[in-house]
């Protein structure tokens, strides 16, 4: 064998044993980074199992940059948050905050430095139950924004204290004067339309179409239902349902976040990334609120035309930041937090640089890309700019 020949074989070794050893370095960098104490009032009214997939993708983050809820602790997905807590065997305890007095509301304000609602939607007892199989919403366990959650956000607004909220924490089951508190509190408005896109409305095929969608569509319509393609499905407050079809109605069945230069610059956002799951059609009330990031559904003349029946936009505000130094809010107006990925990443320090090798980008059902092109780094940002404001002595 030629010197040339064992040089090569030997960097070819030790290629090999760095990239074995790797996920350690990665690992021991992930425990060896400080943490940092940051008391976060996570409020999750719909968390169905121990994993807590609505607040996960939160969660990763909270273990990935080594926040801690006490100074030594950090934060434990099935324990740390307000709202809906499952049990075995169909049991479950309610932890919310609607327990609380005026008084505690009061201190808890003060102990946390921020508060994140991830879902209040709440559970239902024919979807908690999954032997009571009926059509349709059945009654509610628990859900819905309360009374007490509002004061706890007054309070948090008062002392100027990070608020963050996301879809459907004042869509149904919120109560209307609830959702007008929130609204008026924050200056933002929801319009009554939440939608999704639905990668086939052929109910033959999609098994996963929500049936009171074609239901409500069908009861409008004469019981006709003539859509087979991918699309968007928009969803009124009272019942009413828009769908828009590939072709027929939309140049580009898949709705698309833009982010603007601020978004982009400020929060290491991409110009332009896919969205696929739920979200709420807002608007701005209050002008020192900016759009940062919009909804694109890209609609030709025919999509237009319906839009314009129900005076829905086509362009409308994704992720909403309250500007100036009066009190920091935010609202993403989809939903953002639940995506499909597990803790075992968080534990490995620079794993964003291979984020690429966990998910096909091209699948235009999967998730896991708005995850780390989007969600990551929003939030990542948020909470490291907001602790730095904190703690500017480090």
């Amino acid at each position: 064998m030629s010197m040339l020949s064992k040089k090569r074989k030997n960097l070819w070794k030790w290629i090999v044993l760095i990239i074995m050893l790797l996920p350690l370095w990665m690992w021991l960098a992930w425990r060896f980074t400080p943490k940092r104490n940051l008391v976060i009032a996570i409020v999750d009214k719909t968390s169905m199992t121990p994993h807590g997939q609505e607040h996960l993708s939160l969660s990763w983050i909270l273990n990935h940059e080594r926040f801690t809820l006490t100074r030594g602790r950090l934060y434990s997905v099935s324990r740390d948050y307000f709202g809906f807590f499952p049990q075995q065997n169909e049991k479950y305890r309610i932890k919310g905050l609607e327990r609380f007095s005026s008084d505690q509301l009061e201190q808890l304000s003060r102990d946390c430095d921020l508060a994140y609602y991830t879902d209040t939607y709440g559970v239902y007892y024919n979807e908690w139950h999954a032997d009571k199989n009926a059509e349709g919403k059945s009654q509610l366990i628990y859900g819905g924004m309360s009374a007490q959650d509002i004061e706890f956000l007054r309070l948090m607004k008062t002392k100027k204290k990070l608020v963050i909220a996301e879809f459907n924490d004042v869509a149904s089951p919120t109560p209307a004067i609830v959702r007008g508190q929130f609204e008026a509190l924050f200056g933002i408005h929801w319009t009554g339309w939440t939608g999704r896109y639905f990668d086939s409305f052929d109910t033959s095929v999609n098994k996963e179409l929500p049936q009171w969608l074609v239901h409500n569509y069908m009861a409008q319509h004469d019981g006709h239902w003539p859509f087979h393609k991918n699309g968007i499905a928009f969803v009124s407050l009272n019942d009413e349902v828009v769908v828009l079809e590939d072709s027929t109605h939309l140049l580009d069945p898949m709705p698309h976040i833009l982010s603007f230069v601020y978004g982009q610059n400020q929060l290491h956002l991409p110009g332009k990334i896919k969205y696929n799951d739920w979200f709420d059609v807002m608007t701005i009330t209050d002008t020192s609120n900016h759009a940062i990031s919009a909804y694109d559904i890209s609609v030709n003349a025919n999509g237009m035309k319906e839009l314009n029946k129900y005076n829905l936009p086509n362009r409308f505000p994704a992720v909403i930041m309250h500007g100036g130094n009066s009190y920091p809010f935010y609202y993403f107006c989809g939903n953002f937090t639940d995506n499909p990925i597990g803790m075992f990443t968080s534990y490995f320090k620079g794993i964003s640089f291979f984020k690429w090798t966990l998910y096909n980008k091209d699948n235009p059902n999967e998730r896991k890309s708005f995850f780390w092109e989007f969600y990551k780094p929003l939030v990542t940002t948020i909470l490291n700019n907001y602790y730095k404001k904190l703690h500017p002595n480090g």
